[in-house]
């Protein structure tokens, strides 16, 4: 294979799989629909193209005598051992071929996909620019149909594609009450399309805050565009009805304030705004027994037709979790939770992402996973002068406080996009002089 081919070859299947993941969900229910024979290689599609980018991007990393330099990457290194620890505890603890090969690619995927951004974007520095405007496309095409969905189109437009019980419900509701309809848009749910929100919502804050100029000098309506992407992100992330994704919003947003602006805010006003905070969480607890509160913030309808609420079954989880994590230091086993385990002969669905993974791999792989966490995030925090290492640290931070009450990392789109944006981020090199900004 030539470098130009084996070029373009890698870089096509990087987009797709980047851009193509936020449209899964619905394509995948389709197909599975047309050719039901095939639905396990129809969903794990883009497990196939990333093992194919591997091939390729370990072919031009040889050519480019990178080994030294990767092997010395503490990145890199963290999320080897992680892989290599899910690989070792398999034999100790099998579940099955299928909740082993279901778990294997829910918890990896990620990672792999984030060695060869990372990887590939050292090599081609100059990609950055279609993967964030691959990223802004894929973005506004699943935002204009959340949009649609709630406003014009029927709620449950979905099941006509092949949603419903056996496949993905095609909508959820707050408590059961049809009055706050919880919509998917391009996603697995509406949880998972929160916090998609979330991340573009830091992208499109940052982006703006640091780039407006240079977006209009390229095209005077550019920003604009932008904007309206970001809007389109918020209205996604109030129509989810998440929680955590608020609170991943909220906590993203915050961080690019203070990195910002912080400088300028003096003692009085951050105490002004901690008063402020108070007295707006004072007032939300005053005001619990109103339908808005109660319902839309608590998920706490007195009218509910569920027999356990969804804070009930947040804290069941939780205490579960923690006393298992506890009894198995070493883990039950890859595919012993979520998805996978659905496949095997106990299910069970741990909410908290840190419990979720020491289930899986034990101590050890919590221990892994935390330590690569970190060290992704102080990587982007010593680039925070370009505003996609900004954005991606923030919303990082903000889904690292929503994993404690939802799995995050477990849903493809939202772990692909974060990771592989966090890849292209730390593949761009630091920034030096104050001011510069890349695009």
């Amino acid at each position: 294979m030539t470098e130009t081919v084996l070029r373009r070859t890698l870089l096509i299947t990087l987009l797709t799989v980047f851009c193509g993941v936020v449209f899964h969900a619905p394509i995948s229910v389709w197909l599975g629909t047309i050719a039901p024979d095939y639905q396990l290689i129809i969903k794990s599609w883009k497990e196939v193209l990333i093992g194919v980018t591997v091939v390729l991007v370990l072919i031009q990393a040889g050519r480019r005598h990178m080994w030294n330099e990767l092997s010395r990457d503490w990145v890199i290194r963290l999320s080897i051992i992680f892989v290599v620890l899910h690989l070792v505890l398999l034999p100790f603890m099998w579940q099955g071929a299928l909740p082993t090969m279901a778990g294997l690619m829910i918890n990896l995927r990620f990672v792999v996909f984030f060695m060869v951004a990372y990887v590939a974007l050292k090599i081609y520095p100059e990609w950055r620019r279609p993967f964030i405007w691959g990223g802004v496309a894929a973005a506004a095409v699943s935002l204009l149909f959340t949009i649609l969905q709630v406003t014009v189109l029927p709620h449950d437009i979905l099941k006509h594609i092949g949603y419903g019980k056996d496949t993905i419900a095609p909508y959820l509701t707050v408590d059961q009450n049809y009055d706050f309809i919880r919509v998917n848009g391009t996603l697995r749910g509406p949880n998972p399309l929160g916090i998609y929100g979330a991340i573009v919502i830091a992208a499109v804050v940052a982006g703006l805050a640091m780039t407006w100029k240079r977006l209009a000098a390229m095209r005077k309506f550019l920003p604009w565009v932008v904007a309206a992407v970001g809007v389109a992100a918020v209205i996604a992330l109030w129509f989810s009805y998440s929680r955590s994704a608020k609170i991943a919003a909220v906590v993203a947003v915050v961080v690019v304030a203070i990195v910002l602006y912080g400088k300028y805010i003096s003692r009085s006003l951050w105490i002004a705004l901690a008063l402020a905070a108070t007295v707006l969480i004072g007032g939300v607890y005053l005001a619990r027994d109103t339908p808005f509160v109660s319902v839309v913030i608590l998920h706490e309808d007195p009218n509910e037709g569920n027999d356990v609420n969804s804070n009930e079954g947040h804290w069941e989880s939780l205490i579960d979790g923690t006393d298992r994590m506890i009894r198995q230091p070493f883990g039950a086993g890859v595919g012993s939770t979520g998805s996978p385990s659905l496949l095997g002969k106990q299910p069970l669905i741990i909410e908290n992402y840190y419990l979720y993974v020491a289930h899986e791999v034990g101590w050890v792989g919590l221990g892994v996973f935390v330590a690569l966490s970190v060290a992704v995030l102080k990587r982007l925090w010593q680039r925070r002068r370009d505003w996609l290492a900004l954005s991606v640290l923030a919303s990082g931070i903000g889904i690292a406080v929503a994993s404690l009450f939802l799995p995050v990392w477990a849903d493809d789109t939202v772990s692909i996009v974060w990771w592989g944006l966090a890849g292209v981020a730390l593949a761009t090199p630091m920034i030096k002089k104050k001011g510069v900004k890349n695009g």
